[in-house]
C-alpha cells in the first residue's frame, strides 16, 4: 500500500494544475512518500482534461478521471475515495488556496497521532464578506449541532485514515458535512 493518495476534485482549473502537481511532487519527493494524485475532472469546459493528460504522461503518479458533465464536488470526492490506494488520503482544492506544504504534517497527524481525520483551516480567507459571513454561521451551527470542534468544516484540505473514506458515502452537497458523516460512522478522533 502506498503512503498517500491526494484526491483533487476540479472544475475549469487548467491554469493551476501544472503548478499544483509540480508542488505536490516536490513535497512528496522531499519526504520520500510513495503517492498518487487523483485529479477528478468534474465536467470542465476548459482544457483541464488535456492538461491532466499531459501531466499524467510526464508523471506516473498522476491519474485522471473525467466526468462528462458537472456532477458536483461530492461526486468527485466519492469517486476519488473509491479509487484511492493510500494509507492516508488527502483532499485539496485545485485553486492553489490549499498548500501542499501542509501534507507532511497532516500525514503525521494521521499516522503518528492516530487521528481518524484531520481538517485544514483557512485562517486567512481570500473570499468576499458575502461568503465569509454565511460560512461563519454554517461553521458555528455545525459545530454546535455535531459537537465537533472545527473552525472550517468546508475547507477542502483534509486528511483521512483510509478506513474512514472506505466506510462513508458522499453525495449531493454532503461534502460540506464529511466530518459529521465520519463521526456518525464511529470515526470520532477528528482534529484540525
Amino acid at each position: 500500500m502506498i503512503n498517500l493518495s491526494v484526491v483533487i476534485p476540479l472544475y475549469n482549473e487548467e491554469e493551476s494544475l501544472p503548478e499544483l502537481c509540480n508542488w505536490i511532487g516536490r513535497v512528496m519527493d522531499s519526504h520520500s512518500f510513495s503517492y498518487e494524485v487523483l485529479l477528478i475532472n468534474d465536467g470542465s469546459s476548459d482544457n483541464s482534461w488535456q492538461v491532466i493528460g499531459e501531466l499524467s504522461q510526464s508523471n506516473k503518479n498522476i491519474k485522471g478521471v473525467k466526468f462528462n458533465r458537472n456532477y458536483g464536488k461530492s461526486a468527485a470526492l466519492d469517486t476519488g475515495f473509491k479509487l484511492a490506494k493510500g494509507k492516508v488520503v488527502i483532499t485539496m482544492d485545485a485553486d492553489l488556496q490549499d498548500s501542499p506544504d501542509e501534507i507532511p504534517e497532516l500525514y503525521r497527524m494521521i499516522i503518528e497521532d492516530g487521528h481518524d481525520m484531520v481538517s485544514g483551516w483557512k485562517k486567512k480567507r481570500h473570499d468576499p464578506i458575502s461568503k465569509t459571513i454565511p460560512s461563519r454561521f454554517f461553521n458555528a451551527t455545525t459545530r454546535m449541532i455535531s459537537g465537533i470542534k472545527l473552525h472550517d468544516f468546508n475547507c477542502g484540505l483534509k486528511a483521512y485514515n483510509s478506513k474512514v473514506i472506505k466506510n462513508i458515502k458522499v453525495y449531493g452537497e454532503m461534502h460540506r458535512y464529511i466530518p459529521v458523516i465520519a463521526k456518525w460512522h464511529g470515526f470520532t478522533n477528528i482534529a484540525e
